[in-house]
C-alpha cells in the first residue's frame, strides 16, 4: 500500500471510529511510515560500499599515489643529474620537471574522479 493509501486508511479510520481512537489512529500510522522509513534507509545502505571496501580502495589508492610520487622523483632527479652533467640547456630541465608535475597532476585528478 502505497503512503498515500495509508493516510486516507488513517483518515477514514479515524472518521469511523471517532476521535475517542484518533490518537491510536495517529499512532498505528506514524508506526507504518516509521517503519517505511527504515526499510527505505536500510535499501540505500545495502548499496554502499562497505567500510572495508571503502578502506581497501583508499589504500590502493594511495599506494598508487607514493609509487608515482617515488618513481617521479627518482626519475626526475636521474634526468636532472644528467642534464647538468651534459650542460643541456635549463629550459630542457624546467620542461622535465614540468611534464613530471603534469604527469602527478593528471593522476590525481583521475583517481580522485574514481573515487566520487
Amino acid at each position: 500500500m502505497s503512503t498515500g493509501d495509508e493516510l486516507k486508511a488513517a483518515v477514514s479510520a479515524r472518521r469511523d471510529l471517532g476521535p475517542d481512537y484518533e490518537d491510536a489512529v495517529v499512532d498505528s500510522f506514524l508506526e507504518k511510515m516509521s517503519a517505511e522509513i527504515d526499510r527505505r534507509v536500510d535499501e540505500r545502505l545495502a548499496h554502499l560500499p562497505t567500510s572495508k571496501q571503502a578502506a581497501r580502495q583508499n589504500t590502493a589508492a594511495d599506494g598508487m599515489r607514493l609509487g608515482l610520487a617515488i618513481t617521479s622523483l627518482v626519475l626526475g632527479t636521474a634526468a636532472t643529474i644528467v642534464m647538468m652533467v651534459t650542460g643541456t640547456n635549463p629550459a630542457a630541465l624546467a620542461a622535465v620537471w614540468g611534464g613530471v608535475f603534469l604527469v602527478n597532476v593528471a593522476f590525481n585528478m583521475s583517481m580522485s574522479s574514481r573515487r566520487r
